[in-house]
């Protein structure tokens, strides 16, 4: 590889002068900067990475730890935060953790060794353990979508109450009463927070919450369909169900499918994410539309203002109910 040693010993100048050349200093003359900057380009010369970071003391790059490539939520929050980088000449390093607190904290602990300039979790476990983390080294840390209890001291996050009051309040907007909820079974801070506004707007109209109606799955749509033959097989099933997540609602009109049902026909269902499946599937999901790659790149935002020495808040984004073909009213 060309080196500036190389560009300078052929246009006869000191190694300080090629470097300020290449970076369009004034303080070399018109003449010789266009002199070595040719040089450069013609004997194929590229800035090294390395020598720039022992100079600036930052790498430019950033480490993104993620629960699965394979999770379409996540693929959006990601393409914000890789858009949002890729303008301002960040390179990204990725790795996944696959819901595994461990692997999380040793995710994170390989880019702090790599001398990364910050790191962005999603759906994080582990959430304010990065309080003693951060007493250990320079590199900022912000979360999104933060999954444990508690708060940290930079996040995005969805109002995930909010949402859940919106879409319920939308199901008993349509007559329904016998409205279900299929969660997530891992205890999720998310999955508290929208069963807790679910079971408000419940008890603001004067719907009693029945814990029949209640069932669990891992947030995949293997056991949203598992969910929602439990809930078939009540007495008198639920009329509406709310899904924890788009994937689990996908799922559960599967289910409703098997039986020789039809939604919304029979049976309303609501998703949380917005996926850019549920504008695809059949019906169209009905479901609250999280801002993914707006979040992706105002955590991106908030880590830029951290490795430059400011001080940003965090955020809180509100969802959208995004009203499709999958609910309808309560048939008499």
């Amino acid at each position: 590889m060309v080196s500036i040693k190389d560009i300078a010993r052929v246009a006869h100048v000191s190694h300080s002068t090629v470097s300020r050349a290449l970076r369009g200093s004034p303080l070399v003359n018109a003449e010789t900067r266009e002199l070595i900057q040719r040089i450069a380009t013609e004997k194929g010369y590229t800035p090294s990475a390395v020598a720039r970071s022992l100079v600036t003391r930052r790498t430019n790059t950033i480490g993104v730890v993620v629960t699965s490539i394979a999770d379409p939520f996540v693929g959006e929050v990601v393409n914000g935060i890789e858009s949002f980088m890729l303008e301002r000449d960040y390179s990204i390093i990725l790795a996944t953790c696959h819901a595994e607190p461990d692997r999380e904290i040793r995710a994170v602990r390989g880019f702090q060794e790599r001398r990364v300039d910050g790191v962005l979790v999603t759906a994080s476990r582990v959430g304010e353990l990065y309080r003693q983390m951060l007493e250990e080294t320079r590199a900022p840390i912000v979360l999104i979508n933060n999954q444990h209890a508690g708060e940290f001291a930079w996040h995005v996050s969805i109002d995930n109450p909010a949402g859940a009051r919106l879409m319920t309040g939308h199901l008993i907007g349509l007559g329904h009463r016998r409205i279900g909820y299929i969660g997530d079974r891992f205890g999720l801070h998310s999955d508290e927070e929208r069963f807790a506004g679910y079971r408000a707007r419940l008890e603001e109209s004067g719907i009693a919450y029945l814990p029949e109606l209640l069932a669990y799955g891992d947030g995949g749509a293997e056991s949203g369909l598992q969910a929602m033959r439990q809930l078939l097989e009540l007495g008198e099933p639920p009329t509406a169900v709310f899904c924890y997540n788009d994937m689990q609602a996908f799922g559960a009109m599967r289910a409703v499918r098997e039986r020789g049902l039809r939604v919304p026909d029979d049976i309303s269902i609501g998703g949380f994410d917005d996926l850019f499946l549920s504008f695809y599937c059949d019906p169209p999901l009905t479901t609250i539309r999280q801002p993914k790659h707006e979040m992706g790149r105002e955590a991106a935002t908030i880590l830029l203002d951290l490795i430059a020495g400011r001080n940003p808040s965090s955020c809180f984004k509100t969802g959208v109910l995004i009203e499709r073909q999958s609910t309808a009213p309560r048939r008499a």
